[in-house]
């Protein structure tokens, strides 16, 4: 007769597998957001000198390239701990932890600065309550259905997703009403061509994209519930495919009919930095009404939130993985009744600590925003050389196939390159002073050795 410890709500290092391909892509989107366009569109149209649209199309096909690396690796290592996991596996076991480090950074701050986002958004409405408690109570509504489990709490994510998606499809349905009763404010291609205001420049534009990229960070973290998919590891390849897909085709349409509705030029814009913010905002009240303005508000509040209950899903996940191989406390791996609480508790702890402390400056923001892109571009950078890595190096799997075993690799990890020295200076000290604390835990766990059999391959697919 099983005792009572072994019920399925004892401890034990097991995630349970309850998760369908709609689970998936609400779970990629909501990190994502489908709307994510709005807080940087003012910045982006200045930047492109009005090309706004043509800048999400060219990071679309930019940040392909790391979505088919991550197809690539999700079928070689279908485990929790993604980029970590995966550049174990290319790399190496000090690869594979720098990798799981570096996106740590990453997977740690985005909740928190989606948080923050919830809590400014609801302060705004509701001025009387502090934002720092609005962000408080957001981590905790979003970690405690986390900590129900994954399944529970992609159901209350696809409501919510759901309701993204509505206000979204209420904006391009108004701004098409719009454009057709009234016209564009600018010329029919501009959001492709510029306005014309500053003059069309392949630089500007390019430069516009080591922005926008940022925007579709979260896509991978679908990479990460791995162990928790049913129907095998293909299913999160055509997961992470499809979830970058939908939203490259959502930030385009948005992007340009949002440029064609605003009242001002891109060069203006430009010469008004304080404008850029709420430029997506302004231009939907100007045209449609305050009325979709208050709409488009309220879904950011709510979505940032769920955004951040995605983000934090994924970091619970990683730091499990490192947890199980050993690479961080053991304490990390232990789960309860198929999730993983105590990463999940740990990440939340800290993710809460960044949030409030930010919300309770007035710098907070722009604090955590400048540091948080770095650790998921040098992981991703990590993907990339993990295919070759695998695939051409060590030869695994077969003759490969140099298309997408080197080239597609190599132009990903030469883009996301490219991003990390556009970043601004004080997101690259972070992270170099991230790199270098990582540096150290890998030198002082020196000659440990991995599990030979446990947690290294997790269940099968």
């Amino acid at each position: 007769m099983a005792s009572a410890t072994d019920s399925s709500t004892a401890p034990s290092s097991a995630l349970r597998r309850s998760l369908g391909f709609r689970d998936l892509v609400v779970y990629g989107l909501l990190f994502i957001a489908p709307m994510a366009p709005v807080g940087v569109f003012g910045t982006l149209d200045a930047k492109s000198h009005g090309a706004v649209a043509l800048v999400y199309l060219v990071a679309t096909v930019a940040m392909a390239f790391t979505a088919f690396s991550y197809a690539q690796m999700v079928r070689v290592a279908p485990q929790a701990g993604s980029v970590f996991t995966y550049a174990r596996k290319g790399l190496g076991e000090g690869p594979g932890l720098i990798a799981g480090w570096m996106a740590m950074l990453d997977y740690l701050l985005i909740p928190a600065v989606a948080y923050l986002f919830s809590g400014i958004a609801m302060h705004a409405l509701v001025p009387s309550v502090s934002r720092w408690v609005w962000t408080a109570l957001a981590v905790v509504i979003t970690t405690a259905l986390n900590l129900w489990g994954v399944r529970a709490a992609a159901r209350v994510g696809f409501a919510v997703l759901a309701l993204e998606i509505v206000v979204l499809l209420v904006f391009l349905v108004s701004a098409v009403t719009v454009l057709v009763q009234d016209g564009a404010r600018r010329g029919w291609l501009s959001p492709l061509t510029g306005d014309g205001s500053l003059g069309f420049s392949l630089a500007a534009v390019l430069g516009a994209v080591s922005v926008a990229v940022l925007s579709y960070l979260g896509f991978d973290a679908i990479a990460s519930f791995a162990e928790e998919v049913t129907g095998g590891s293909a299913r999160v390849a055509r997961a992470v495919l499809f979830c970058l897909a939908l939203t490259g085709v959502l930030f385009l349409a948005q992007t340009y009919l949002a440029a064609l509705l605003t009242p001002v030029s891109s060069a203006e814009l430009a010469a008004d930095p304080a404008a850029q913010g709420p430029a997506f905002y302004d231009s939907v009240e100007a045209s449609v009404g305050v009325w979709l303005h208050d709409l488009v508000a309220v879904s950011k509040a709510i979505g940032a939130a769920f955004a951040a209950l995605a983000g934090q899903a994924a970091a619970g996940r990683l730091l499990f993985a490192m947890g199980r191989e050993r690479r961080l406390p053991r304490a990390l791996s232990r789960t309860w009744d198929g999730t993983p609480r105590a990463a999940l508790l740990v990440a939340a702890t800290v993710t809460l600590v960044a949030a409030v402390w930010a919300a309770r400056r007035d710098d907070g923001l722009d604090h955590l925003v400048s540091v948080v892109d770095v650790g998921a571009l040098v992981a991703f950078t990590l993907l990339h050389a993990s295919v070759v890595g695998w695939f051409v190096v060590k030869r695994q799997g077969g003759e490969p196939v140099w298309w997408k075993h080197l080239v597609v690799p190599v132009l990903g990890a030469a883009v996301t390159v490219a991003v990390i020295v556009e970043a601004s200076p004080a997101a690259q000290i972070v992270g170099a002073v991230w790199l270098l604390v990582g540096l150290g835990v890998l030198f002082a766990q020196r000659g440990r050795p991995a599990p030979a059999d446990e947690g290294s391959g997790g269940p099968p697919p």
